[in-house]
């Protein structure tokens, strides 16, 4: 792991889904950490955004963004629609787990030849992150647990309001984390 990355709770997701599929979509909203919890596993990375000539090549012919060490990461993968069908080939022909990590900010739309995929790609869904990963909570109360009806205790750091204030403010954006 690089130095500065803050290990997230999709970290064990992500590795699961690798081992378990051809290729696994890290879906979530802008800015929320995927490429770079993506690139924490992945042996090689192409990312769309930053070059109109891959870009260009990639929509001409999808299979150019398939070579790499894997996992290979595919950043912005819905810039160029296609690869989504070309990964999926290329995991039926490879018949191994791990090959790809597709991410994303946002969905293509609906399109009938782009295949479900079914049993070749995992998804996995990432948010911002949570007090936990940004190490301002122990982790010892859960949502989950109270509303399981678990009793909750303080065993967390104090903070007074304005703490707390500010780390609503300032959200779960790794950008404004690290």
């Amino acid at each position: 792991m690089s130095r500065s990355y803050l290990p997230r709770l999709v970290d064990d997701q992500l590795t699961r889904g690798l081992r378990s599929a051809g290729a696994v979509v890290l879906e979530g909203p802008k800015a929320c950490g995927k490429t770079t919890t993506a690139g924490e596993q992945a042996a090689s990375v192409v990312r769309l955004d930053t070059s109109p000539q891959l870009r260009a090549a990639a929509l001409a012919d999808p299979s150019v963004l398939l070579a790499g060490e894997t996992p290979h990461l595919i950043d912005e993968w819905q810039m160029v629609p296609d690869v989504w069908n070309a990964v999926r080939h290329a995991v039926d022909d490879r018949q191994a787990s791990g090959q790809f990590i597709l991410t994303g900010s946002a969905t293509p739309t609906e399109d009938v030849t782009r295949h479900t995929a079914a049993g070749r790609f995992a998804r996995i869904r990432m948010m911002p992150m949570s007090l936990f990963e940004q190490k301002q909570s122990t982790g010892t109360v859960s949502l989950e647990s109270l509303f399981n009806g678990d009793p909750s205790s303080n065993a967390g750091p104090e903070m007074d309001l304005t703490g707390v204030a500010e780390l609503l403010c300032r959200g779960g954006w790794p950008g404004n984390v690290l």
